[in-house]
């Protein structure tokens, strides 16, 4: 049985992109172009989770790292492994702050997305 991944972005070209990519390498992929499926994580039950700094169509002032942080600080969801993506040049701080597990810095190419969700899900 595959891991899923939740990918999180409101661009649906990248959005697509990351899940074809991880389809092709085996995972479960589960896509939504904004965050509100965060409120119901427990029944998705992800691995890991990819997600956009930067969700112009998320309905309140939370961006990525916030979200991040929420998810770090629940007892319930800290487990779960985030990967913030995003184009800001200063991702890792963004990363850092929000608590992610790791970032990945856009563009990115299909080897190193494999790669970085290699680290969380083998």
């Amino acid at each position: 049985m595959a891991k899923k991944i939740l990918v999180i972005d409101d661009d649906k070209d990248v959005r697509d992109t990351i899940v074809y990519v991880l389809e092709n390498e085996g995972y479960e992929a589960i896509a939504s172009e904004d965050a509100e499926i965060l409120k119901t994580i427990n029944t998705v039950d992800p691995g890991l989770v990819i997600m956009d700094n930067y969700l112009t169509e998320w309905k309140s002032d939370a961006n990525g790292q916030q979200l991040t942080k929420n998810l770090k600080l629940n007892r319930a969801t800290k487990h779960i492994p985030v990967v913030l993506i995003s184009a800001a040049s200063n991702i890792d701080e963004i990363a850092k702050t929000g608590l992610a597990d790791a970032f990945l810095k856009k563009p990115f190419d299909a080897d190193s997305l494999v790669k970085i969700v290699m680290q969380f899900i083998k």
